[in-house]
């Protein structure tokens, strides 16, 4: 059975270890080792994680199958335009992609942001990523294309892409 729950703080211990599984199989082909290493510990760690859901800074979603964990989301509105849901994290197991969970929650996304009274989705992917091409599958579009310093010398070569719900 698939589920997908809010997440508590109770669960980032969870989040922290599927994105340490997740990330290096994603992201090896498209940044360094040292860039994966840098955002892992920055984006990851678990008090972050947990400060970020008890604060209710960033919203997770957790997606189980027969209560395993198999990915996860995090949204919030953005600071500067209430009406927008930014997608900050989108991920599923490497074993797991391809089985229609990162549908279901980017749908579960969508159903928060129309109970908000929200209707555009926004969200940052590498622009060398394979997934572009799922979430234009999914009806998002490419804004623009922007490179953002993070520190230590990292960039991020990104795509904004968002997509307007009705």
């Amino acid at each position: 059975m698939i589920a997908i729950h809010l997440a508590t703080p109770d669960d980032a211990a969870i989040i922290r270890v599927l994105a340490e599984t997740i990330w290096w199989p994603t992201y090896m082909p498209i940044i360094s080792p040292g860039h994966i290493r840098y955002m892992l510990d920055s984006i990851y760690e678990l008090d972050k994680i947990e400060q970020q859901i008890a604060n209710g800074e960033q919203t997770y979603l957790l997606l189980t199958e027969d209560g395993e964990p198999k990915g996860f989301a995090a949204y919030a509105a953005l600071p500067d335009d209430e009406s927008v849901i930014k997608v900050h994290k989108l991920y599923c197991l490497p074993e797991a992609q391809g089985q229609g969970y990162g549908r279901m929650l980017i749908s579960a996304v969508e159903q928060a942001l129309t109970e908000a009274g929200k209707n555009v989705m926004e969200l940052n992917v590498n622009r060398n990523n394979p997934a572009v091409r799922f979430y234009e599958k999914m009806g998002f579009g490419i804004v623009k294309s922007e490179d953002i310093e993070i520190g230590k010398g990292f960039i991020l070569n990104d795509y904004v892409m968002r997509k307007s719900i009705s």
